[in-house]
């Protein structure tokens, strides 16, 4: 069954509706660390990650997160001061530039709140606010947020995560995490959700993830999806990481065609062509009643 997002979906990040257009969005990944696994360090001088911000906004970007630590598995926590460091000069910049819809990759209020206070819209927060100050903040704000589900924290979620039911279990860790938000007085339409694909899940639990998405979410919030280069498509391919490119562009539009509004990416162009043709081809099975 082919799923559509609903066209009436609203995401309110600063008091913007992010999703009024109904199609899919593409967020361009921007890592100002020097060991992502991916990019790691390509992005880390402020003039690079500026350019290559301004690059994805031209190859079809609707959102540009910018993160200044690693959630790979087996990182390390990096210090708030740290990381406010390498994100802050580049949000600067990128926020005197209207084109630019924002997103702060962070796990830390102390963080998002220098983000937010240069203009940024949204927190994509992989711990799901378990920072206390978190929810206060985006309450304030009026920021978007995104709550990822996530087993464990980056340095151990790999070791051996075992679920009786991936998708009923992350499902409702993410409904208690929006009750939780909207207990704390933000808005339901600030919220988007993650199922975390590749944080602390084995191949199949991610597989069983992707096939079941919408599933995976809390009724009427927008899903965003990140499967951009991850060890799970080297595992179903046999490519490295470089090389994966092809493989996540299936996954992605497979997650278009099942419900996803947001896919987070580091190839930004082919994901831009991949959602378009996929947004089309779900609104034609849908004309046509074969959905």
């Amino acid at each position: 069954m082919i799923v559509r997002p609903t066209p009436s979906m609203t995401w309110l990040c600063r008091g913007r509706n992010v999703l009024a257009s109904g199609r899919t969005l593409v967020m361009g990944v921007l890592n100002v660390t020097p060991d992502s696994f991916s990019d790691g360090g390509r992005f880390a001088a402020v003039d690079a990650a500026i350019a290559h911000a301004v690059r994805m906004v031209q190859e079809g970007a609707d959102i540009v997160d910018v993160g200044g630590e690693s959630s790979r598995p087996g990182a390390d926590p990096v210090p708030a001061e740290e990381e406010i460091r390498r994100v802050e000069p580049v949000l600067r910049e990128l926020t005197r530039d209207s084109r630019f819809i924002l997103s702060i990759d962070t796990r830390k209020a102390v963080v998002a709140r220098v983000a937010l206070s240069l203009g940024v819209q949204i927190v994509n927060d992989i711990s799901a606010s378990r920072d206390p100050e978190m929810a206060d903040l985006i309450r304030a704000t009026g920021a978007g947020l995104i709550l990822m589900h996530m087993k464990g924290e980056p340095r151990t979620m790999q070791d051996a995560p075992t679920y009786r039911n991936v998708v009923s279990e992350v499902r409702a860790f993410l409904e208690e995490r929006c009750a939780r938000a909207l207990d704390a007085g933000i808005a339901p339409e600030q919220l988007a959700v993650d199922p975390g694909i590749g944080f602390g899940k084995t191949l199949e639990h991610n597989l069983e993830l992707i096939a079941r998405l919408p599933e995976t979410a809390p009724a009427g919030r927008p899903i965003v999806v990140g499967v951009s280069r991850k060890r799970m498509l080297g595992a179903l391919t046999g490519r490295d990481v470089g090389e994966r490119l092809a493989a996540g562009l299936a996954v992605q539009t497979w997650c278009v065609l099942r419900g996803a509004h947001v896919l987070r990416v580091h190839d930004v162009k082919e994901s831009c062509d991949a959602a378009r043709v996929a947004d089309r081809l779900r609104e034609e099975a849908l004309r046509h009643g074969v959905a």
